[in-house]
């Protein structure tokens, strides 16, 4: 239990929310989003805001064009617009960097077209300034992330080169698993594109994300590397879908080893899903637990919040595509997983067990009793200090903590 700040309990910031990287095609398509009612949302992140959900994941790819997956449009233009619409709704924005023109996964991590016949060493270049420049643009904006992943589901590393080069010759590929020296290339990327997060958005936190949820080894190989590395970064970012990565118990056993290993960092679910109706996977099946229905899904919800919030560590809960609201017109993919009945338009019960995960108060990070009752020094709502001098004139908009208060900037 935290300490009392102004009559609040002063505990770790905790973010939920999803992934709504394609909301703006369905409403382009005139998808129809509802409340339980069943009455017409005219702003649907404000809906979402109003449902206890505070922070939602874009995606970003350097060229979509080059992919005719319908989902995959989600270029520099389209994150400002959507990233200034989730500022503005009072969220925090969280953006992943693909750094492909395709999906990047386990399986796939392909180079960028236009960036496929660098070297080694302007690839570094490269992914800085790319880096930097998508973060000004988006400064300017008025979008700014407030957390950052550099890379999707990077357990194998990025940028491994052209997918027809793969496959006339398996050994272009630029796995982290074999050899060596493609841990060493794969981390001067990550530190190149984490040093231009720092110094454009020096508030926001930085994510790295790996999907091997089911392999505690593996995570704690992965993150041990970085940690003798010195990558510098702020939150352990996993994926987290039970037909592919297992029951509940597996995920606990992932944080149990992860927070044994003490790296100091926050974890969050920065993906997770289940289905209402049909298997989105076959690793695993579920269903004599939670059965693929309304109830199934939302039970499944209930449990995963009440575990993970159990971790202290455990800061953030994001549902993958929870928009989808079955439109063909939109894409042709039908996400099993979505929280939207697309029948009816109405949120499935899942959608409403989210803010359970935050537990609807506006919290902070627990803070030593000296640090709290010093007029002089400011802090976050996560706790981070961020000035020594108490003068809050220059401050960004948000909310703080000074002398023993909260602030609203």
């Amino acid at each position: 239990m935290g300490m009392m700040v102004c009559g609040l309990s002063v505990q770790a910031q905790k973010y939920v929310g999803g992934d709504i990287s394609m909301l703006p095609q369905y409403e382009k398509a005139g998808v129809v989003y509802k409340d339980a009612a069943g009455n017409t949302v005219s702003d649907v992140l404000t809906f979402f805001k109003q449902e206890g959900q505070n922070a939602m994941r874009v995606r970003l790819f350097v060229d979509p064009s080059k992919d005719n997956d319908k989902a995959v449009c989600q270029d520099l233009d389209y994150v400002k617009d959507l990233g200034k619409r989730i500022k503005e709704a009072g969220m925090k924005f969280m953006l992943d960097f693909h750094y492909s023109d395709t999906w990047a996964d386990p399986a796939k991590q392909w180079t960028p077209d236009a960036w496929k016949d660098l070297s080694n060493e302007q690839l570094y270049t490269k992914i800085y300034e790319y880096t930097k420049d998508c973060l000004q643009q988006l400064k300017a904006a008025g979008a700014t992330p407030d957390m950052i992943q550099t890379g999707n589901e990077i357990s194998y590393g990025m940028l491994w080169g052209t997918e027809a080069a793969a496959k006339s010759n398996q050994n272009n590929r630029c796995y982290t698993n074999s050899p060596e020296a493609n841990w060493t290339r794969f981390i001067t990327l990550l530190k190149k594109a984490g040093e231009a997060c720092r110094e454009e958005c020096p508030q926001a936190q930085i994510i790295l994300h790996s999907e091997r949820t089911p392999k505690a080894n593996v995570l704690t190989d992965f993150f041990d590397r970085m940690k003798a590395a010195a990558v510098d970064y702020d939150i352990i970012g996993l994926s987290y879908y039970p037909d592919y990565h297992g029951s509940l118990t597996t995920l606990e056993t992932a944080l149990n080893t992860l927070e044994s290993k003490q790296y100091g960092k926050e974890i969050m679910i920065v993906e997770t899903g289940y289905s209402y109706a049909w298997s989105i996977g076959n690793d695993f099946n579920y269903t004599a637990t939670y059965p693929y229905t309304e109830e199934g899904q939302r039970q499944f919800t209930a449990d995963l919040i009440a575990m993970l919030n159990k971790h202290q560590e455990v800061k953030g809960l994001f549902w993958w595509w929870p928009e989808d609201n079955g439109n063909k017109n939109v894409t042709a993919h039908w996400w099993n997983a979505a929280l939207y009945d697309h029948n009816t338009g109405k949120p499935f019960a899942a959608f409403y067990e989210l803010k359970n995960f935050v537990g609807g108060d506006t919290s902070v990070n627990t803070l030593e009793a000296d640090k709290l009752s010093s007029p002089h020094r400011i802090f976050t709502l996560d706790g981070r200090q961020v000035r020594g001098d108490g003068q809050t004139e220059s401050l960004p908009r948000g909310t703080y903590i000074v002398g023993n208060r909260k602030i609203h900037i």
